[in-house]
């Protein structure tokens, strides 16, 4: 068994055909305490990789415990290590698909909370959304607007030469398929004001 990622929260194992995610203890925590919010995150992960697989393409459970999931080994590229190698042919139709992808995920209240190009595999021409571990249920605007805006934020900050293009594809994906595209577009300009009056502020 080979560790090949390692977060704040969880620690990421590479076993065959297998990746399998254990969520770290945490000696300054009160052993109790400790114990439940790995559980608890596991078990909101988890169900959140259930619930989305019947959407998009995530990788297959293979099984689970309290603080650990084992999960199919997604044979594939990271999105963050190729994208900028991609031809505009095939960036646009793998960005129209995150857009789509995400739209579906969105009509269904699922915020995947930490999506990048490094959170996104391609294999055989499909994308594979990985992650969920900061993801969450929600209704709200704010909350999918805010997806989004991070994304936009992760494709500005690794891949500036194209960002612009690319994010256009991929909102133009988004608005095909969610429901309230048109507010959540809406709440993006909102919060990237927001984001410049505070900036004007610390200036």
């Amino acid at each position: 068994m080979k560790e090949i990622s390692r977060g704040a929260e969880a620690v990421i194992f590479l076993d065959k055909d297998k990746i399998i995610k254990q969520r770290i203890k945490k000696s300054y925590r009160i052993d109790f305490l400790d114990n439940k919010l790995r559980k608890t995150r596991t078990k909101r992960e988890l169900n959140l990789l259930k619930k989305s697989s019947g959407l998009v393409n995530v990788p297959k459970i293979i099984s689970f415990s309290d603080t650990e999931i084992i999960m199919e080994n997604i044979k594939g590229d990271k999105l963050s290590d190729i994208f900028d190698k991609l031809n505009e042919t095939e960036m646009e139709k793998i960005c129209l698909k995150i857009g789509e992808s995400l739209g579906e995920l969105h009509n269904n209240n699922i915020i995947h909370n930490d999506l990048t190009t490094a959170n996104i595999l391609i294999s055989n021409g499909k994308i594979y959304f990985i992650d969920f571990g900061l993801g969450f249920i929600s209704t709200k605007i704010e909350d999918k607007s805010y997806d989004l805006h991070l994304l936009k934020q992760a494709l500005k900050s690794r891949h500036y030469s194209r960002f612009e293009k690319s994010f256009s594809f991929v909102i133009k994906g988004y608005n095909s398929v969610c429901k309230e595209y048109k507010l959540v577009e809406e709440r993006i300009n909102k919060i990237e004001l927001r984001g410049r009056h505070k900036r004007k502020k610390l200036i």
